[in-house]
């Protein structure tokens, strides 16, 4: 480790600046630096901030100077943020991917590439294996629009790592996180005061606790293994396990209207929408295998399916998501946002 230097893009990300924190305190890493279009949320003394757009030809004269023999990319967006709506994501994380790929084939100390991804790239269907296995990748169809963003900036990695064989390139396929420290469309939609589901559907999920989301980060950086690798809790939980463990009833409506009715709903309580690729979930959820996590890289999760909802639920009680509606009236909310 001695020596190390390493840059990551995302820094305005709470997944960079938690990054960066770590590093920090590591002696044995000389230099750190993040990339980022806006500073990070949290003070770091001794990261350099490279302000700089990911989709910037820019990043080719940038990056090569930092003399950085690890990168790590955070920068992928699953949902619209602040400042970056739902338009520019394919934007974002396809063209951003491929400027950083393009500023990696310039910066001749480079060791190791490592990407935080997601596993949406197994898609979500009615008949799935219980655990995907990550050379599983793309044998079911990738029917949103997230799904194949995915798909294709994973693409552009194989395609790097086969050119250049002296980098270990690592691509870590995140199941979506959840805490109570988290502000995610997720987690909102699970502190709703009635949950709207799908009627007829009772999906296993993987939520993963954001300590394991950092700390499988961290260990990536420091021991990445060559290629996918899965990054979930171990088991799953139902969706009507969750909402028992929230305390929280569930209210089922019909397919065909839940995605709009949650969208609507969710503006005018101020939850926020779920989109494409968080409601097909819903209906079918998703297991992976944490297999070469815990042996390729070394990460145990401290939390599995049920006690990261079981920590979520114990912290986030009490917690209000927009204003106070009585559940008849949310019942009739939903109602009326199909019609």
């Amino acid at each position: 480790m001695a020596g190390r230097r390493v840059v990551f893009v995302g820094i305005a990300t709470r997944w960079g600046a938690e990054l960066g924190r770590r590093l920090e305190r590591d002696p044995a890493i000389d230099y750190v630096a993040g990339i980022d279009t806006a500073p990070p949320p949290a003070d770091l003394e001794r990261t350099d901030f490279i302000e700089a757009d990911i989709r910037s030809p820019l990043l080719s004269r940038l990056l090569p100077g930092t003399e950085a023999d690890t990168i790590v990319h955070c920068g992928i967006l699953w949902y619209p943020e602040p400042g970056k709506p739902g338009r520019v994501l394919h934007d974002v994380n396809v063209i951003g991917t491929l400027q950083l790929l393009a500023a990696c084939e310039r910066t001749n100390t480079l060791e190791r590439l490592i990407v935080r991804g997601s596993a949406a790239i197994y898609g979500c269907e009615g008949a799935t294996p219980y655990f995907f296995t990550e050379p599983m990748a793309r044998t079911l169809p990738l029917r949103t629009r997230f799904q194949r963003d995915i798909s294709e900036l994973e693409a552009y990695i194989e395609n790097f790592a086969r050119r250049h064989p002296d980098v270990v390139c690592c691509t870590l396929r995140y199941q979506p996180e959840i805490g109570p420290e988290l502000d995610t469309p997720l987690g909102r939609y699970l502190q709703l005061p009635v949950v709207p589901t799908q009627l007829g559907w009772d999906p296993r999920l993987q939520l993963l606790h954001a300590v394991d989301a950092t700390g499988a980060l961290d260990a990536a950086t420091r021991s990445p293994t060559r290629g996918a690798v899965n990054v979930a809790p171990s088991g799953s939980i139902s969706l009507s396990h969750i909402l028992r463990l929230m305390r929280r009833p569930a209210l089922p409506v019909p397919h065909p209207l839940f995605g709009p009715a949650l969208e609507r709903l969710g503006r005018r309580i101020g939850a926020g929408p779920l989109y494409g690729d968080g409601v097909r979930l819903l209906r079918f959820g998703r297991g992976v295998d944490n297999t070469r996590l815990i042996e390729g890289i070394g990460y145990v999760p401290r939390f599995d399916a049920e006690s990261a909802i079981r920590d979520f639920a114990q912290k986030s009680r009490g917690r209000r998501i927009g204003p106070s509606i009585h559940p008849g009236d949310l019942i009739g909310r939903v109602a009326g946002a199909t019609r």
